[in-house]
């Protein structure tokens, strides 16, 4: 198998036209495409991200590639396919619910981000109590860094800080969250397809380290 050095340029074609082509009929007729250019090339990335998020961090890490096809279910948009590809690389033998990468592909933008979406029930108990602290502090001097430099940070989740914390607690901000996330969005979906996307997705995930360093500290 060649080795990896970015996506091409039909990957991007095919998520453009599966965009514009959201049907079963349209995807098997394309599948092949899809097969060699975004599955087969997906999996050598995120392998290949997974050992430099190895390099970068110091720790192991195993890779999620989201699948294609979409649950509708529940949806009242009944479109079969995602026309975007995700990834997200998780930290390996951790306990609780450590930050996260992310890698996001579709026509419009590229997006890397680093976080956790929603803590559940028994980690953000740990996640408030880190929030009620010193490490509340370094959080919301972080979320004004970050911003300041660019990045996209979403608002807390709740309107009020939880009942069993001060409501005037001096780290509101962060206690408000139920989760935390920053994401740095190129414009340009383009990235994927330039040459050494390894090294330039690292280089980017880089600028992300105090985020996953902050809540890795979190137990």
């Amino acid at each position: 198998m060649a080795t990896f050095d970015c996506f091409s340029p039909e990957a991007l074609g095919f998520l453009k036209d599966l965009k514009a082509n959201n049907t079963k009929g349209w995807f098997k007729a394309n599948k092949a495409t899809y097969e060699t250019h975004l599955k087969a090339a997906g999996k050598q990335f995120a392998d290949d991200m997974a050992m430099a998020l190895r390099n970068l961090t110091g720790q192991d890490h195993c890779s999620k590639i989201f699948r294609i096809h979409r649950d509708v279910r529940f949806s009242k948009d009944k479109t079969p396919y995602n026309p975007h590809l995700h990834m997200a690389f998780i930290p390996d033998g951790k306990t609780g619910q450590p930050p996260m990468w992310f890698f996001g592909l579709s026509p419009e933008n590229l997006s890397l981000g680093c976080g956790v979406f929603q803590y559940d029930k028994e980690a953000l108990v740990s996640f408030r109590k880190a929030m009620a602290g010193p490490r509340g502090a370094e959080l919301i001097q972080l979320t004004a860094e970050m911003r300041k430099g660019g990045f996209r940070i979403g608002d807390p989740e709740l309107k009020r800080v939880p009942s069993n914390f001060d409501k005037d607690h001096s780290n509101e901000e962060a206690l408000r969250r139920k989760g935390f996330a920053a994401w740095l969005d190129t414009g340009a979906p383009e990235f994927a397809i330039e040459p050494e996307l390894t090294a330039r997705t690292t280089a980017l995930f880089g600028q992300l380290m105090p985020v996953f360093l902050l809540l890795s500290r979190i137990k």
